[in-house]
């Protein structure tokens, strides 16, 4: 008892009493001795630390050395030292968000060197303006290749440009047109015959199922139409000239505007999702070589894709070379691969079958995914694959699980369905998900179109993409918008944010969508900050607001946590800070 007495009075004289021992706790950051913070915000905090929500908190140096209070922030403040930006009243402050897959690089780079069509153009628009257009654009510059991308496969089908019309306007530079998702495409006779595929008199080399995971159509000649599927069209695009098409400069030049577009919609971290997209390594040594000059205000992660054609041992050993690039802000730690196509085109690796008995296109068997892995895991490098069907899903999980180390956070992207027994799995072995929720959702009466047109399997018409199924069995999940592969979704975390909350995009739906798998707002948030920070390996640096790790948060337009719903996808970044600095404001 007597024990107990000292132990009492010690606490009492440490904190006053037991009201104050508690407001010590709150504050404990703040130091024996004084700091005085560079920054200190006032304003409601949400901190991304189990749904933290504070004062307050004060920057040293591009990091937080206190969160708290308002009173205890108060305590860093030295007149004509310290900012003081004061947003109470006016939105929420939170950390930066993460995207943890999409094509930025890829995107800015067609604005410079190639076309970002408009999808809702029809072939005839096509043929007789963009691509004219293009062909010019081309012969003025002295291109040897012609890269354009947006077109729309829905949009397009009954009346598919063939490789012979493309001719017509142009014959002697090779040609390709990627599709708004990027899985298909459509190559005129030169990138046909350069890539091997065909002779220029017609005569076939290889044709559908010579390349695997990816379908060569065939014309009633017997000769290939030019519209390439899957890991048919990356195999003919290898084969332009992409050095020119993606150079050092061009890669060093489009850096800055990608960051810029990051920042102004409130992105502080980035996975690259196709990192080699132009099959170089030259966006790698731009970022790295802009991030030693001091030039980088977000954390780039890089993926370098492997194709079901590459020789796999190779390209193995390229993946773990592009690790010479890493640098602070530049981690170029995962491989990227497609596992299969797009459910609603018919390429998905799904289960049960299409209604009309086909299978998509699976672009690899699981001894291939299991042995991929262990080389990979076994390097330091993350698999990040790309995955729409329950089928590809549960081949991928059992390759990760077979091959993999559970610490390398091997990651599924997309994930349209999954079959409820791999939720557990994933769980057990630390499988992470970047999801694909910013399409979850569909115009009112889609689900009856698909289920009579026979778009999907069985079961599947109102069910894709969920998310709340991840977190109700621990699963880390993070948010992506993978542009410019958008098919009419928004970019930005609070668009997003949004849809994981409501299952609507203002002006698409009437009615939510899948209504089971929609998430809190706090979990939203964790998805796109925390939990991205996780998925890239620095969340002991970045994704939350604590003390000790960098100053990386946004002052944002609305309090989304308490917004009416449908008007979370209005907020937007008044300010953007990386590092304690300001590095946008509206």
């Amino acid at each position: 008892m007597r024990n107990l007495k000292k132990w009492m009075l010690a606490a009492i004289l440490i904190c006053g009493t037991a009201a104050m021992f508690i407001s010590c706790a709150a504050n404990e950051d703040i130091p024996s001795e004084k700091t005085i913070a560079d920054l200190v915000v006032y304003g409601k905090v949400f901190t991304s630390e189990s749904n933290q929500i504070v004062e307050a908190f004060a920057v040293k140096d591009g990091k937080y050395v206190y969160v708290g209070d308002k009173e205890g922030a108060k305590a860093f403040i030295e007149t004509g030292k310290t900012e003081v930006v004061d947003y109470s009243g006016k939105g929420l402050v939170m950390p930066g968000c993460g995207n943890g897959h999409a094509h930025y690089s890829m995107a800015h780079t067609l604005r410079t060197a190639g076309m970002m069509m408009d999808s809702s153009a029809d072939p005839n628009k096509f043929l007789t303006e963009i691509v004219p257009a293009m062909v010019k654009k081309a012969r003025d510059a002295g291109a040897k290749s012609i890269f354009g991308f947006g077109w729309n496969v829905h949009v397009f089908e009954g009346n598919m440009p063939t490789r012979q019309q493309l001719d017509a306007i142009c014959s002697d530079i090779p040609m390709y047109f990627s599709d708004n998702e990027g899985h298909k495409g459509l190559a005129n006779t030169a990138l046909l015959v350069k890539a091997g595929i065909m002779k220029a008199d017609g005569t076939v080399l290889k044709k559908d199922g010579d390349i695997l995971g990816g379908e060569i159509v065939m014309g009633t000649d017997g000769t290939p139409t030019g519209y390439l599927k899957e890991q048919a069209g990356t195999y003919a695009r290898s084969f332009l000239d992409n050095e020119s098409l993606f150079s050092l400069d061009i890669a060093s030049d489009i850096l800055p505007k990608i960051e810029q577009q990051l920042l102004s919609e409130g992105y502080t971290m980035y996975l690259d999702g196709w990192g080699s997209y132009f099959f170089n390594t030259n966006f790698y040594q731009a970022a790295q070589q802009l991030d030693n000059a001091g030039g980088m205000h977000f954390v780039l992660g890089l993926s370098y894709e492997i194709e079901s054609w590459m020789n796999i041992d190779e390209a193995l050993a390229k993946a773990a070379d592009a690790k010479k690039f890493a640098s602070t802000r530049v981690k170029p730690n995962w491989i990227k691969l497609f596992m299969d196509g797009t459910v609603e085109t018919g390429t998905g690796f799904v289960n049960p079958l299409y209604p009309d008995g086909h299978q998509g296109l699976p672009n690899w068997s699981e001894e291939q995914l299991t042995d991929m892995t262990r080389v990979a895991n076994e390097n330091g490098v993350t698999m990040h694959v790309h995955v729409m069907g329950n089928k590809g899903v549960t081949r991928i999980v059992n390759a990760f699980i077979n091959g993999g180390k559970d610490e390398m956070r091997n990651t599924l992207v997309h994930v349209r369905n999954i079959d409820e027994a791999d939720y557990k799995r994933m769980a057990d072995h630390n499988i992470y998900v970047t999801s694909g929720v910013l399409w979850h959702y569909g115009p009112d009466g889609l689900a009856e179109y698909m289920r009579e047109h026979g778009i999907v399997p069985a079961g599947q018409e109102d069910k894709s993409y969920p998310m709340k199924s991840y977190f109700d069995n621990g699963i880390i999940v993070t948010t992506h918008s993978d542009y410019p592969a958008l098919s009419g979704s928004p970019d930005d975390p609070f668009g997003i944010m949004e849809i994981a909350v409501t299952g609507m995009l203002t002006g698409v739906n009437g009615k939510p969508y899948w209504t089971e798998e929609l998430v809190t707002r706090e979990q939203a948030i964790a998805a796109m900050t925390i939990n991205i920070a996780k998925q890239m390996f620095i969340e002991n640096e970045r994704g939350s607001i604590k003390t000790g790790k960098y100053a990386d948060f946004l002052l944002v337009t609305k309090d989304v946590l308490s917004c009416p719903e449908n008007e979370i996808h209005e907020a937007k970044p008044a300010a953007t800070y990386f590092e304690g600095k300001k590095v946008f404001s509206m």
